[in-house]
């Protein structure tokens, strides 16, 4: 009996990333609809509202004001340290690198630039729009303030509005904006609000901004992400650009070509070849053997009359066992000088 194993969730999350990246379908691309278009039109005006209050010097500059002697850092120290690591979930770069690492694996799993490219648009809208904010207002922060109950408005600051507010509502509600599916998007909508949150207060919390400085980043922020559709037509063909590039340069670039292959000789069989081209080719074989051969040295003569072989004395070597004949005669000598003569 053929038991199949039960697929746990990390297993299908692996078989997931096993498979080969493809574009889906339908990108799901938001819409200026009327809501949204509702909804920016009273960030817009909530904006506008907490401007005119701080530069009116009204009850939210008093309350800005009591925040602040109030010392929050002070009154609960005991978390000072978590909120010190928490609040880096609204600088910039870190943020940044790590949501910009996400949308990147996106882009390789569906093809297309669209996450990246929408990335890059909102963080060149939030610069634009709050840099122009905080340069054009010039507001104190509360370490830097001057008179008491004033809004430290024009004194060359650049506190207003938040920055880290601002950036969380973006970095990380453009997750949400990009989600593939209605409850990805519900899920990532509430949790980089809740994020958002918490880096404002902490940065209250901190005395490094005022309470409506937190309040204008929230508005700033949402302003961006409310305003993206209004961009995805520029995005659109700025990735179509890109990819057109891609092709003109990958078209551009030179073709290797294959080194060709050296020619395979024929070879004849011996059967089939004439006699006379075999003894040819044994001679011809024979003379290279022999002038690969180095000729040999002449042998060295000592100076002098040389007597042939026959005429030499043999000489007893020297520590042989066997004595010495003086009565040998050279070779070819006549026998009967050698032998004695007896009468008879």
């Amino acid at each position: 009996m053929r038991t199949e194993r039960n697929l746990t969730r990390l297993d299908r999350v692996f078989a997931r990333l096993d498979r080969e990246p493809e574009r889906p379908a339908h990108l799901d691309v938001p819409r200026m609809s009327r809501h949204r278009v509702a909804l920016l039109s009273a960030t817009l005006g909530f904006y506008l509202a907490i401007v005119w209050l701080v530069v009116t010097t009204s009850w939210l500059v008093r309350l800005d004001w009591q925040v602040m002697f109030f010392r929050p850092y002070q009154q609960w120290s005991g978390i000072h340290w978590f909120v010190d690591y928490y609040v880096v979930l609204g600088q910039r770069g870190p943020t940044a690198v790590m949501v910009a690492a996400w949308l990147g694996w996106r882009s390789w799993r569906q093809h297309t630039l669209r996450p990246l490219l929408t990335l890059g648009a909102s963080l060149l809208l939030l610069n634009v729009t709050v840099g122009a904010a905080k340069i054009g207002m010039g507001r104190l922060g509360p370490h830097y303030a001057t008179t008491i109950g004033s809004n430290e408005m024009g004194l060359g600051g650049d506190i207003f509005p938040s920055g880290h507010t601002a950036n969380a509502v973006v970095t990380w509600g453009i997750l949400a904006y990009l989600a593939s599916t209605p409850r990805a998007r519900r899920w990532l909508s509430a949790l980089s609000a809740v994020t958002s949150l918490g880096v404002g207060l902490a940065t209250v919390y901190l005395g490094t901004h005022w309470l409506s400085d937190v309040l204008l980043g929230w508005a700033a922020g949402l302003l961006v992400l409310l305003a993206l559709p209004w961009c995805e037509p520029a995005i659109a063909r700025a990735e179509d650009g890109l990819l057109d590039l891609r092709d003109r340069w990958r078209s551009r670039r030179p073709v290797p070509v294959p080194a060709p292959a050296a020619p395979v000789p024929v070879q004849v069989p011996l059967a089939a070849r004439p006699a006379a081209s075999q003894d040819d080719e044994a001679a011809a074989a024979r003379e290279a053997v022999t002038a690969a051969r180095a000729p040999r040295p002449p042998a060295y003569l000592a100076p002098g009359p040389h007597s042939g072989r026959s005429e030499r004395t043999p000489v007893t070597p020297v520590g042989s066992r066997r004595p010495p004949h003086a009565d040998r005669l050279p070779r070819g000598a006549a026998a009967s000088a050698t032998r004695p003569v007896t009468g008879g």
